[in-house]
């Protein structure tokens, strides 16, 4: 076991003031304002992989990009210059100039795999145990905070259902998120399983060198579809205007946008329907089954709108490379796969396009005082912290929104706590029920009915539950908390130091 020195800030004699958990897109954010904000504080970042960006390290198959304009997934403090649908690539262009420009790079530890996390209330201190790379022993370090940004899913292994007899198919099954590094598609035929972004980005990329691609979906997905431009941007870099402007001119147009939007999905989800159908149409040709292939069972917004950005998606289908199977697996065979329609796809590789599995603060074994925490019995506050769950913020961002967006307000407030916390002398600080709050109704951590996404449906039972009034929920409404976090009354009963 590797211990770090006192000589340096983690060990028992210095701990770090605060550990962030994570240097994707959530843990170079907050680092960025950390520095920013509170630049005498001591941290660290640790980062289970070998280099930055999470999803956008993570996932490396073909024409990987953002679902999300970067004008708001992008920071607010870091003008995006390029067109609104970026690639995996430009992402991690843009962290890592986030990274030089702020002389992040110092505080991030790569190849920390954290193992456990145990909170002393004898000493006020998290003891994190990490494994070092591989064969790189274990490391002990200390912190008086934790700020999770470790995102929401395991990326070590993807979502695939048990289908049966898979062990039959003679070809290859292949999950996106390990897309391997030998996969010749050239004139193969493929199905993609799933209808999500990862499908929608997938199949205009693949398909002009396979011999066919097919979507093959058990029910439709609500897509978006528009240029990869956004036409205000563009005039107003004509007139030479300041490209800090130009960011946040854009980014407030689109976040009205998305806010009206979102409204009308729960107002008139029929006209909004027809609304995203129209284009649609438009590209595939008045004949097209758009009702069985394009129009879900579910009102716009229950689940995530992917954007397709110029019809790439339309396109590859209007030219005959790639088409759509609504249907249901029945089996497996040994050239393909048996739909419960009776019909059967011949595939040469199967890509598993299902998504991933849920992993609740990255899978790792907390205690607190002794004793293990159970993350489902606690009840968030706002979304960020967990009732009995002390000196610990977690990151999680937006369903409708872009996941930024929520990294930059959960930065502002727990920059505010910790100052706080020192103008106070307070060591501890954790969220519990007030008074006013004890016969409050006590509900799952999101109304299913409301969003419901397969890999929450399959793991909500592991997150914390929320409360029936606004303060004990993640409302997943942006528009709301850019107001309500920063308005934050610190020393509401709802805050406790010690």
């Amino acid at each position: 076991m590797v211990k770090d020195t006192s000589a340096s800030p983690g060990s028992a004699d210095e701990p770090f003031d605060v550990l962030i958990v994570g240097a994707g897109i959530s843990g170079i954010g907050s680092a960025y304002h950390l520095v920013t904000q509170l630049p005498a504080t001591r941290f660290a970042i640790l980062e289970a992989q070998e280099s930055f960006g999470g999803t956008w390290l993570t996932h490396r198959y073909p024409g990987i990009r953002s679902d999300s304009d970067l004008y708001t997934f992008g920071y607010r403090f870091k003008p995006w210059v390029g067109r609104p649908i970026a690639s995996g690539v430009e992402i991690l262009d843009y962290l890592n100039e986030v990274i030089t420009e702020n002389d992040l790079a110092r505080h991030i530890r790569y190849g920390h795999r954290i193992l456990s996390a145990e909170w002393s209330s004898a000493t006020n201190l998290w003891t994190i145990t990490a494994e070092r790379g591989k064969g790189g022993g274990l490391v002990i370090l200390a912190a008086k905070f934790l700020w999770m940004c470790q995102g929401y899913y395991d990326h070590t292994v993807g979502y695939t259902p048990e289908w049966p007899d898979m062990a039959a198919f003679s070809g290859r099954i292949v999950h996106p998120q390990h897309w391997p590094s030998d996969l010749d598609l050239t004139d193969k035929k493929v199905v993609v399983i799933g209808s999500g972004a990862t499908a929608a980005t997938l199949i205009p990329n693949i398909a002009p060198q396979c011999a066919h691609v097919t979507m093959l979906q058990r029910s439709p997905t609500y897509f978006r579809m528009g240029r990869n431009a956004i036409e205000i941007a563009d005039q107003l870099r004509q007139l030479e205007v300041r490209e800090d402007w130009i960011h946040e001119i854009v980014r407030r147009k689109i976040l009205f946008e998305q806010e009206a939007l979102s409204k009308r999905c729960f107002d008139e989800p029929e006209q909004v329907t027809q609304e995203l159908l129209a284009p649609i149409r438009d590209v595939l040709g008045p004949n097209y089954d758009l009702a069985t292939h394009f129009t879900p069972r579910y009102r716009p917004w229950q689940q995530r709108i992917a954007f397709v950005p110029d019809g790439d998606l339309f396109a590859g289908l209007n030219s005959g490379k790639a088409s759509v199977v609504t249907d249901e697996i029945d089996r497996f065979s040994q050239d393909g796969i048996e739909l419960k329609s009776g019909k059967t796809l011949a595939a040469d590789v199967v890509i598993a396009a299902t998504g991933f599995n849920l992993s609740v603060l990255g899978d790792i074994d907390f205690v607190i005082d002794g004793q293990p925490l159970d993350f489902a019995q606690t009840v968030t506050y706002r979304g960020m912290m967990f009732t009995g769950i002390p000196n610990l913020v977690w990151v999680f961002g937006y369903f409708r929104a872009s996941w930024t967006l929520r990294v930059d307000l959960v930065a502002d407030f727990v920059c505010r706590l910790l100052a706080h916390m020192g103008a106070k002398n307070a060591n501890k600080v954790e969220v519990s029920l007030r008074p006013e709050d004890r016969d409050m109704a006590i509900l799952s951590w999101i109304d299913l009915e409301n969003f419901n996404p397969g890999y929450l449906a399959r793991g909500v039972h592991l997150m914390p539950k929320r409360g029936d009034k606004v303060e004990w929920q993640h409302t997943q409404n942006y528009w709301a908390e850019k107001d309500q976090i920063p308005a934050i009354d610190l020393d509401d009963r709802a805050f406790v130091y010690r």
